[in-house]
């Protein structure tokens, strides 16, 4: 479901560069499954064993396995391709740390917010938050190209 707001378009655009203010958000959560987990590693060729294999990961300092921190970022770029900016926004740059491991059946939510507007450039700037419950997993800021209404 694609947010409405006046002028949208919901079959082809998501918010143009016009439409959007700092401070607005949009966020998704999603509940991770050894299937997600599984399906990660598959698709990005990812099969660190901390990740995979329960008796490895047992051993490491997380005492078990956990999900691939780039699984996280992937949700950021769920909210900023499909809320906000939402389609047709470009993903320009993102900057990540990883504060906390994520374990499969955690919820994570991710959290993106609009905290600068470059018009000329055509480019917005969100703080993009990942988190489980309270605790902050991953956290950083991406660059979005928006495009402008069409006249």
């Amino acid at each position: 479901m694609y947010p409405t707001h006046e002028g949208y378009n919901d079959t082809l655009h998501g918010y143009y560069l016009e439409d959007l203010e700092v401070g607005m958000c949009a966020s998704h959560a999603k509940t991770v499954t050894e299937t997600d987990v599984v399906m990660f590693a598959g698709l990005s060729g990812d099969n660190n064993p901390i990740h995979c294999n329960e008796v490895f990961a047992a051993q490491t300092m997380f005492k078990g396995r956990i999900v691939h921190g780039m699984f996280c970022a992937g949700l950021i770029s769920c909210v900023a391709g499909t809320r906000l900016p939402g389609p047709g926004a470009v993903y320009v740059d993102q900057q990540l740390r990883f504060k906390a491991p994520v374990r499969i059946g955690d919820t994570v939510t991710a959290l993106c917010t609009i905290q600068e507007i470059n018009q000329e450039r055509r480019r917005v700037i969100m703080n993009t938050v990942c988190t489980v419950g309270s605790t902050v997993v991953v956290e950083g800021s991406a660059t979005f190209m928006v495009s402008r209404r069409p006249k």
